[in-house]
């Protein structure tokens, strides 16, 4: 099932698409964009709503560019009609919009877009014994089974299965995933490669290696 993220300031109107949402067939739930970075440290979701308007354009648009450097994940941005104007300044938006609009275009919209993004070919997956990473979808299953990856969890792994036989260092791995100016230690590298391999891995399957003293890497064999 699709899960579809609804960012906004305005739970009136959250509270209502979001049931329009489910009843479709949808998972969806919503947050303000003071909460959208830690929920998805604990779930990254197929599609994200944008609800965006002049009042927190700035805002807003921080976040969502920010996403987008780190994912892929397609974003509907939900605009008011003043806004249109400026829509070529929006790249990093898929789709979007106009509020306020009927909820079957919407539905259509979130429909159509998470079947575009869902049409990967093989060049956008990147397979390693039962192991299958989908970038267009985000999703990654383990044998045909998915696993429940949180954003930060999604892009290490990302990141390591597209350079096999590649140690990374910690300190690397914090630059790439977490940016040059997070001040965290080690420690948060260690804690999320953790609990990663225990979403990823079993007795059958060992896809990543502790380098000691240095780091990670992903295991280059595709026999494993």
């Amino acid at each position: 099932m699709a899960y579809v993220l609804i960012i906004t300031e305005d739970d009136k109107t959250a509270v209502p698409l979001r049931e329009k949402i489910v009843q479709s067939g949808y998972d969806c739930s919503f947050v303000s964009y003071d909460e959208a970075q830690d929920m998805l440290a604990r779930r990254l979701p197929n599609l994200i709503l944008a609800d965006i308007n002049l009042r927190i354009e700035a805002r807003a648009w921080d976040i969502i560019v920010n996403i987008k450097k780190q994912s892929n994940l397609p974003v509907i941005g939900w605009l008011p009609a003043e806004m249109l104007t400026d829509l070529d300044n929006y790249h990093e938006i898929d789709d979007f919009i106009v509020c306020p609009c009927g909820d079957a275009e919407l539905l259509l919209r979130i429909k159509r877009l998470l079947k575009k993004t869902q049409e990967t070919d093989n060049t956008e997956q990147i397979q390693c014994s039962g192991l299958t990473i989908d970038l267009a979808t985000c999703e990654v299953t383990v044998d045909g089974t998915k696993a429940d990856l949180t954003f930060k969890e999604y892009e290490l792994l990302k990141l390591m299965a597209s350079n096999r036989g590649r140690v990374f260092t910690r300190e690397a791995l914090l630059d790439k995933i977490w940016g040059y100016d997070y001040f965290g230690g080690d420690r948060t590298v260690d804690v999320h490669m953790r609990r990663l391999r225990s979403k990823i891995e079993d007795a059958n399957h060992t896809y990543i290696e502790t380098v000691r003293n240095i780091g990670y890497r992903f295991i280059k064999d595709n026999r494993l």
